[in-house]
């Protein structure tokens, strides 16, 4: 982990959302498709703990080597701030941060599923797969057009992409559950990689179980210190040996999780919180 003050190279609009680029070389150089940086706000602000986003891209190398870039949602509570942001000002930042997304050791068919902001880690991750000689496939959606993150750029990195909106002003009318299982079936996927809102999660991991796929999903929690000490951002999932389930911090253990262990029924559904370990400063509960 690096702390780095970071200068802002450009903050643009994408459709709805605010795609930030840093110029933060150390950071993006260790950074790996699913991990997360955390970013100071701004004294003066109500809001005092650090905020959290995935890594969307980093350039390692020719004339935009040493960049990182973010994606900011405008439903986000730090979205009016960053909106502000020009280039030259500078963020207190730290990363990389977080569990990467494991990649198959030998080619195979990859398809990558993503919904709204939830395309940020997946873009990231279609480039070190298809650098590593997988295949990769995509379904993108979003609620209408604007919230449809990039599909150019998506196209440019997939062998072939699904493009779906619930209102259909953009591709197919739809969601991403409603095309997921033509398009694996197409591509012959034999890893199924996800990301966005839970019941997006959830759906691909049923979907994968069903049909014996390795899904990996990339968790989206409240990260109130990013660092594993307040256990605000747990994830319940099944113990390797089958007896009983276990809370593991979304921060440290993730955001890259095994789909199959996570037990999305017992996920807020009113279970007690989780005791941090002894030692732990008690901060269950916090919500930033």
């Amino acid at each position: 982990m690096i702390r780095a003050r970071c200068e802002v190279l450009s903050a643009r609009k994408a459709g709805l959302f605010l795609s930030v680029t840093l110029v933060a070389p150390e950071i993006a150089e260790r950074a790996r498709p699913g991990q997360f940086i955390q970013i100071a706000v701004p004294a003066g602000r109500e809001v005092f703990l650090r905020r959290p986003f995935f890594v969307h891209q980093t350039s390692r190398r020719g004339g935009w080597a040493g960049t990182l870039e973010f994606v900011v949602d405008p439903g986000n509570d730090s979205a009016e701030w960053l909106g502000e942001l020009r280039p030259h000002q500078f963020l207190d930042v730290i990363g990389p941060l977080g569990k990467p997304f494991a990649l198959p050791r030998k080619p195979v068919s990859c398809l990558l599923v993503c919904e709204d902001h939830g395309v940020a880690p997946l873009y990231f991750l279609a480039e070190e797969l298809a650098g590593r000689g997988h295949r990769v496939d995509m379904v993108i959606g979003g609620a209408n057009q604007d919230r449809v993150f990039k599909p150019i750029e998506g196209k440019r990195l997939a062998r072939t992409i699904a493009v779906v909106t619930e209102d259909g002003s953009a591709g197919e009318h739809g969601t991403v559950a409603d095309v997921l299982p033509a398009v694996a079936e197409k591509c012959h996927t034999q890893v199924v990689y996800a990301a966005g809102p839970r019941r997006v999660l959830q759906m691909a991991a049923e979907f994968c179980r069903s049909h014996s796929i390795p899904a990996q999903v990339a968790v989206e929690e409240r990260m109130a210190c990013g660092l594993g000490l307040c256990w605000t951002c747990t994830v319940p999932v099944a113990r390797r040996d089958g007896n009983g389930f276990d809370h593991v911090r979304a921060c440290i253990d993730g955001p890259a999780m095994n789909a199959g262990r996570i037990l999305w029924d017992r996920w807020d559904a009113g279970e007690p919180e989780p005791t941090p370990p002894e030692g732990f400063p008690a901060l269950a509960g916090w919500t930033g």
